[in-house]
């Protein structure tokens, strides 16, 4: 934690980073309640749905956060 200046700077961080975690948690609850919806209404199935995170993921070379 050398690369903090002060405590304070520590302290922002750490609540920077629980505020991400936080919105990231409320994005998948929307995410998951649209899809689910959409499967509801018959706009797509759970087979395009799985088939389709295949390919997307597919589609990913290596790794999307790469490490130093």
């Amino acid at each position: 934690m050398d690369s903090f200046s002060t405590s304070m700077d520590l302290v922002q961080f750490i609540g920077k980073l629980g505020d991400l975690k936080d919105e990231h948690y409320q994005l998948i609850v929307v995410q998951s309640a649209l899809i689910e919806l959409m499967i509801e209404k018959g706009l797509i199935s759970r087979q395009e749905l799985e088939q389709r995170i295949t390919e997307t993921d597919r589609l990913m070379i290596g790794s999307p956060y790469p490490m130093a």
